[in-house]
């Protein structure tokens, strides 16, 4: 039988960003706090530490930092008419685990999503008539807008100390940046980060077909840094060890570097580690959570904490799992096309080619997570897409991020998998390569959903989160047309040796990396016929129950999702005091 604990004002989900975001906004006014993470804190081990921390091995291929697989994961089927099996080793993305979750291990790009955004489908409908959309992709608006999100994406650039270039201050054009961007308030905190030579090559070629090629966002810090809140960083050192790993120079900005410090000196802010929470406990009759019930797994003992409010701040699965296994909203029915929890279910789509050159030095290591140099004039619905087969875009951009020596061994095709012939092709292309890529918009489709398995469990004996996925005809169309254009840039930067141009190329494969970037399942929206939360991320069936994360998110972008979800949690935030002053629905 669970102990029952103390009674708290706030309990909040998972120990990421969004939960120090919000924990820092609600314990400035002294609101009582208690974050639950099922991992540890990392801050004084091994992997923020030299030389353990450029352990490759460790943190990148066997995913120190990252959701234990063998105690849960998750079941796939790539259409609801077949089979699903565990994922015994997930590849393609990477739930972090531990105090700081994902964006510990962050590559740092930092982007605001286009204006338009927030208001997808009605920008679609005014723009090229209600029948370009197809009856199959449930596009929805999120209820809110850019402009109210737009002082909460200013605050966290502040606090993360963002490297960049604006290219939209107050709705004028600024050279240099990137010219779609939602107008912003004033400049990025820091200079961008120092371009690559592979970003060299890209800005020249881009250039010079017309394009307007701009730096990346990046949470690196191009120098020294003091945020609004009294926390440092350090400028970058280009080691090549951001994605999968903490950064031991304190450049990367992170909420266990930035956050996470701070709030442990407040008297009304407490983290419980080890704290694996199985189900939300819920009053259906009134419509309340309760509190939740966790299982300490150092002790093995199963408590049951109350609160007042309860907030799910975990990665997009975990919000989606707890929400059905605790039986709260009703589950999306593919069939009868009802139901919220689990809809909306996206990814990123993603594509690439390879270049070569034997006469420019591209030293991979000399890398951060952001050092991209970019274009933007084919993402989302900033080219028309009247003419087209599909909906959506894709962010186009070259850079290298590391030169690691296990994951990073680019050779030409056609090269040997082994063998002589494959390590003097290492050798001669090691410091000779880079990539052009694509980072594609993922829209919802009502085939592509998640429920509970009602086979497998994991060790706890609960039912695994099932994925129904894969990529659906208008991201395959979107990627191989997007994939084009890339091809045309790769050969305007004339390399040596040039990789295929292919698009997209299915079916979803759990085992190949691709983002971490998966959204949608506790949609937000202003109707709860349509999305689990409301435009206040308060859920429609539980007055004092909160969700947040990419999972509220309807689609998903051609942008990394962590700017959205940083303005969302702030915001949330200060709705919670509000909130907690006088219990309302928002």
């Amino acid at each position: 039988m669970a102990k029952r604990l103390p009674h708290r004002r706030v309990v909040i989900v998972g120990g990421g960003l969004c939960a120090a975001l919000i924990s820092r906004q609600l314990t400035a006014q002294g609101v009582d706090v208690l974050v639950l993470e099922r991992g540890i804190d990392h801050a004084n081990g091994p992997a923020a530490r030299l030389p353990s921390q450029r352990d490759e091995l460790r943190w990148a291929q066997r995913q120190g930092l990252m959701q234990n697989w063998q105690r849960e994961t998750y079941t796939l089927r790539h259409t609801r008419h077949e089979e699903s099996l565990p994922v015994r080793w997930m590849g393609a993305f990477l739930p972090g685990e531990g105090v700081g979750g994902a964006a510990s291990h962050w590559n740092g790009q930092t982007w605001r999503w286009s204006e338009y955004d927030p208001a997808l489908r009605t920008r679609y409908e005014t723009r090229y008539g209600k029948s370009a959309i197809p009856k199959e992709m449930p596009l929805q608006d999120w209820g809110t807008t850019y402009a109210e999100l737009e002082p909460y994406h200013d605050l966290f650039e502040k606090l993360f100390g963002l490297s960049g270039k604006a290219g939209n201050i107050e709705g004028l054009i600024q050279a240099g940046g990137n010219p779609f961007e939602a107008p912003r308030r004033d400049e990025y905190p820091q200079r961008p980060l120092e371009i690559t030579e592979a970003g060299i090559i890209f800005k020249a070629a881009t250039e010079s077909l017309g394009y307007r090629p701009f730096p990346g966002p990046a949470a690196n810090s191009s120098g020294t840094y003091l945020n609004p809140d009294g926390q440092r960083l350090g400028p970058c050192q280009y080691c090549g060890h951001c994605e999968r790993f903490l950064c031991e120079a304190h450049a990367k900005a992170t909420p266990d570097g930035l956050l996470y410090p701070l709030l442990r000196t407040r008297k009304s802010f407490e983290i419980r580690t080890h704290a694996q929470v199985l189900h939300i406990d819920y009053d259906r009759q009134a419509k309340r959570a309760l509190g939740v019930r966790y299982l300490d797994l150092e002790s093995g003992e199963e408590y049951q904490q109350p609160a007042d409010i309860v907030v799910l701040a975990a990665f997009t699965m975990s919000n989606t799992r707890l929400l059905l296994l605790s039986g709260i909203g009703a589950s999306y029915d593919p069939t009868a096309r009802h139901g919220v929890v689990g809809k909306n279910f996206c990814y990123q789509t993603q594509s690439g080619v390879g270049l070569f050159f034997r006469n420019r030095w591209i030293n991979p290591f000399l890398a951060a997570g952001c050092t991209l140099t970019a274009i933007d004039e084919y993402n989302n619905d900033n080219f028309d897409h009247s003419a087209l087969p599909f909906l959506g875009g894709a962010n186009i951009s070259a850079g290298v991020t590391n030169g690691r020596p296990i994951r990073s061994r680019s050779t030409p095709s056609g090269t040997p998998r082994w063998g002589t012939e494959w390590k003097k092709a290492n050798a001669e292309w090691y410091a000779h390569s880079c990539g052009v890529g694509a980072q594609g918009s993922c829209y919802p489709h009502v085939e592509n959903y998640l429920d509970l398995d009602p086979v497998y469990r994991d060790i706890y004996g609960l039912p695994l989160l099932r994925m129904t996925f894969d990529f659906r005809e208008n991201e395959v169309k979107m990627s191989r047309w997007v994939t084009e254009k890339v091809g045309e840039i790769c050969k305007a930067m004339a390399p040596d040796i040039m990789g295929p141009v292919k698009g997209l190329q299915g079916p979803f494969d759990s085992r190949v990396y691709q983002s971490t970037h998966v959204t949608g399942g506790t949609v937000m929206g202003a109707d709860p016929r349509s999305s689990v939360v409301s435009t206040h991320l308060q859920h429609w069936d539980a007055e004092n129950l909160f969700v947040v994360g990419a999972s509220v998110y309807p689609h998903n972008s051609g942008y990394n999702p962590t700017g959205p979800l940083a303005a969302l949690a702030l915001r949330l935030g200060d709705d919670l005091v509000r909130y907690s002053s006088r219990p309302r629905q928002l």
